[in-house]
């Protein structure tokens, strides 16, 4: 399938022949991957296609055995995960990595702060710092948390614990979001917020999505590539992904024609 890159978009992350090996194994085979500026692009495969040992290198996790990564024309392939942060590349994880003993509110404060250079102080923003606790409350009853900002998040229902994580990664203010299947282990009741609060992202947050329910990622992408033992397999919009006789055969079924 032939890659049609949109007129007047640039790419705003981007591989250049990457390729991860542990030991003999190749985790991603010189993958070679563009998503555009405020894009909704969907990277699908198989269970140990390497999606998420390719998330892992883009976001610093990882370092590739060879292969380059661009973030905004920059070459950012060496530098460790935080600076791709500060950068603006953030990410969410298949399982939760939040702080159980704080509120939502107390945690998106405290990203703020870091955010913002005042992590050492974060706990006076509750008191003192209006703007600051504001901009979380805000952010949090935009993602469905307002009714549970207070409560420690150790209580929480696993669907607010993942809007939760999503709320981390906008409150750093990213430029490119990666979604690491954002709904995995979500009971089919909760997913609805999920669903919502995902096509509410802001149009300028470039999105690349990992999800393994394809009906959502059939109403949310606008572009798809397939990644299959380690390499590209195919790429192009959902329609023509979904009718793709190669992609239905080694990883959609029949059944979605």
């Amino acid at each position: 399938m032939t890659t049609r890159p949109s007129a007047g978009l640039a790419p705003v992350l981007q591989t250049r022949h990457l390729t991860k090996r542990f030991g003999g194994i190749v985790a991603t085979n010189d993958v070679s991957l563009s998503v555009l500026s405020g894009a909704r692009h969907a990277l699908i495969g198989p269970n140990g296609a390497g999606k998420t040992t390719l998330v892992n290198q883009l976001t610093g996790v990882l370092s590739p055995t060879s292969g380059q990564i661009e973030l905004e024309g920059a070459d950012i392939t060496r530098l460790p995960a935080h600076q791709r942060a500060r950068r603006g590349l953030m990410r969410t994880f298949q399982i939760n990595q939040l702080f159980n003993t704080l509120t939502p509110l107390e945690t998106i404060v405290l990203v703020i702060s870091q955010r913002d250079g005042r992590g050492g102080g974060w706990w006076r923003a509750l008191d003192r710092d209006t703007g600051r606790r504001d901009e979380a409350a805000e952010l949090l009853h935009g993602l469905h948390l307002g009714d549970v900002m207070s409560h420690d998040t150790a209580v929480l229902p696993y669907g607010k614990r993942r809007l939760l994580e999503i709320a981390v990664a906008l409150a750093g203010k990213p430029r490119v979001l990666l979604l690491d299947e954002p709904m995995a282990g979500v009971p089919v009741g909760q997913s609805r917020e999920i669903l919502d609060t995902l096509a509410a992202l802001p149009a300028d947050v470039t999105v690349l999505l990992i999800e393994h329910d394809m009906d959502l990622v059939f109403r949310f992408a606008t572009r798809m590539s397939v990644l299959v033992n380690g390499a590209i397999f195919a790429e192009g919009e959902p329609d023509e992904i979904a009718s793709d006789e190669r992609v239905k055969n080694v990883y959609l079924g029949r059944n979605h024609g």
